[in-house]
């Protein structure tokens, strides 16, 4: 929501104070300016872009223009699914939730817990390495390495659309300068006309500089920005996870490994020890 706000003020504030100094709006509608401008910012994103990454692009937009993050009330639901395991392990063993991390689609306890059973990264997460845990008898310290290895190279991964954004925001004054000197090219084909039709035609070319521009930083450059807050936000969540199993495997009682992984989350997202504590009695 707060995207399309943004978009809605860049775009308003544009064109209102174009319009305060009585400015001509179809001046700045000039169709052969978009077609090379946008398609040759089209044609180079593919140039350099695999087929997975357009997709992924695609697919993060959406859940950029549409997503609603829950803050606190989405690492809550985290630890307090973490909590569910490690207290069924610490009751009944570790073998007692194998069949809830082979088929977590089916399991209670995952069930319970929409935003972390929605997150097929988080889910995966979670699961990969509970399994690790129960077919290996492998220290705190080096399942530690394996998971902060499994983050920095799904970080890498999940960066990759938000980079392409970011590299495809530069581009765009550059295409701009291209259409304003193709226009400036026609302009002087023009140089025989009177001063009113050269000043038209030299106003349309500048528009081409003017729209790469705006595309670049208003609202290409802060869309790449977004993708990448978003990715960082799921870090986040990641890192929880492998403070709290660690913890865990380290020997610390559920509670206590929860409260590891709560101390992992940064800023007002981060619910107080209280908070925690309420949920899980009240769990």
């Amino acid at each position: 929501m707060l995207l399309l706000i943004g978009a809605l003020i860049v775009v308003a504030s544009v064109v209102g104070g174009f319009l305060m100094e009585h400015g001509n709006l179809s001046v700045l509608w000039q169709p052969s300016e978009f077609i090379i401008i946008f398609g040759a910012a089209l044609g180079s994103f593919l140039i350099a872009s695999p087929a997975k990454l357009l997709a992924e692009v695609v697919k993060n937009v959406q859940g950029s223009v549409g997503g609603k993050r829950k803050g606190k009330q989405r690492h809550i639901e985290l630890l307090i699914l973490l909590y569910k395991l490690f207290h069924k392990v610490r009751k009944e063993g570790l073998v007692s939730i194998e069949s809830d991390i082979e088929d977590p689609g089916q399991s209670r306890i995952f069930a319970a817990y929409g935003t972390a059973h929605a997150n097929s990264n988080v889910l995966d997460f979670i699961c990969d390495n509970l399994k690790v845990i129960i077919t290996t008898n492998v220290p705190a310290h080096e399942l530690e390495t394996l998971m902060e290895l499994e983050i920095e190279t799904t970080q890498n991964e999940a960066m990759a659309p938000s980079r392409g954004l970011a590299k495809l925001a530069d581009a765009l004054p550059g295409l701009g300068i291209v259409a304003a000197v193709l226009g400036v090219v026609l302009t002087m084909g023009k140089i025989d006309q009177p001063p009113s039709v050269l000043g038209h035609s030299i106003g349309s070319a500048l528009t081409g500089t003017f729209l790469g521009v705006l595309m670049s930083y208003g609202f290409v450059g802060p869309l790449a920005t977004a993708l990448e807050h978003t990715v960082e936000s799921e870090e986040i969540d990641l890192q929880v996870i492998k403070v709290a199993i660690v913890a865990f495997v380290g020997g610390a009682a559920p509670q206590i490994a929860v409260e590891f992984g709560r101390r992992a989350i940064p800023g007002d997202d981060r619910p107080s020890f209280n908070e925690l504590e309420k949920e899980i009695r009240g769990k």
